[in-house]
């Protein structure tokens, strides 16, 4: 105000009169609009039939969960490759708490909204809520694959829910993890990891991840550490299976021998991802 307007006020002076603006904008204060959320919600299931939303308050009638997802996203997802992306943001209204969403792809390539979720913050319980709505309207799918950033709660909150599910971490999400762990190295990092993380051949996926761990010295302990290597080596295998497969079924012309792949991986891939074929 005073660089701008030559102004002199004090801070709370100034925040008091950036709330009164805000509350004639938006007509109405944060208070009257959770009173809205029930007739809302009704005009929401009216207009979309077939939608599902949930709206859960405590004891002393207080907002806590909100719930919604509209009927074209379940009837949609049918169509979609079970693979779920998962991730909140922080809200930045007077009452704060966390946006939750949930997305996959469509058949071309598109970002699909499935659902989303206000809770009041990223923990166990709010997680744990949020999924189970989740795995409620949209059903468990024995080839579901759910991809997510590292929070500890999300993960939590995936053993709890969907135990049956493989939990991917989001190749974006680690990257970033990495540039920070590894400043000095952040140019031959990024090139290496992504040439790494999107290939789909085991032989080629071994020769590019000790190239990697050969120009960014301590990468190969960071990711060990982070369980996709080493802990979960089971979860890579069957999909790499599960891309050889694809391919198979794309050309049809050649099978695919899987042998190096190691244990009975083909069975495991075909009955646990049926259903992407």
């Amino acid at each position: 105000m005073k660089c701008k307007f030559g102004v002199d006020i004090s801070y709370s002076v100034a925040w008091r009169g950036r709330e009164y603006a805000y509350d004639n904008l938006r007509l109405g204060t944060p208070e009257q609009s959770y009173k809205l959320l029930h007739g809302y919600l009704h005009m929401l299931m009216d207009t979309n039939p077939g939608s599902v939303v949930n709206l859960e308050v405590s004891d002393g009638n207080k907002f806590q969960y909100l719930f919604i997802a509209f009927a074209a996203s379940i009837h949609g997802f049918s169509y979609c490759r079970p693979v779920i992306s998962i991730d909140a943001t922080h809200l930045k209204g007077k009452y704060r708490g966390v946006l939750f969403t949930a997305v996959c792809h469509d058949a071309n390539q598109q970002i699909f909204p499935l659902a989303f979720g206000v809770g009041d913050s990223e923990n166990d319980a709010s997680w744990s809520w949020f999924l189970g709505r989740v795995k409620s309207v949209f059903g468990v799918n024995p080839a579901l694959v759910i991809v997510s950033d590292r929070h500890r709660s999300i993960n939590n909150a995936i053993q709890e829910v969907f135990p049956q599910a493989f939990h991917g971490i989001c190749m974006y999400h680690l990257l970033n993890n990495l540039k920070t762990k590894f400043r000095n190295k952040t140019k031959e990092l990024k090139q290496h990891y992504i040439r790494t993380a999107k290939t789909y051949n085991l032989q080629d996926f071994h020769v590019l991840f000790y190239t990697l761990c050969s120009a960014v010295p301590g990468v190969k302990e960071y990711l060990e550490a982070v369980g996709k290597i080493s802990d979960n080596w089971r979860t890579i295998r069957v999909l790499v299976a599960v891309m050889a497969l694809r391919q198979f079924r794309a050309s049809k012309e050649e099978a695919i021998d899987l042998s190096e792949c190691g244990g009975d991986i083909e069975g495991e891939a075909i009955e646990g991802f049926a259903a992407v074929f």
